[in-house]
């Protein structure tokens, strides 16, 4: 799993492939919160590269809901 993913890249994927990212991304945001919590995070712009990750995987998984909905 990459943080560094295009909306494009996204947009590729299927729905199930972009929930198993979307949890893979919320396990390694916890994971980053956990390590800047014991002081061991080594690069602090890692947890909002992931956030926006999530942000942009949301995002595509909304567009479909929208597209499918109408």
């Amino acid at each position: 799993w990459s943080s560094d993913v295009c909306s494009s890249d996204l947009r590729e994927l299927s729905n199930d492939q972009l929930y198993e990212e979307l949890g893979k991304a919320a396990k390694e945001l916890m994971n980053l919160r956990f390590s800047a919590a014991t002081n061991q995070l080594t690069n602090t712009n890692e947890p909002g590269a992931v956030k926006k990750t999530i942000a942009r995987l949301r995002t595509v998984i909304r567009e479909r809901e929208i597209q499918e909905a109408g």
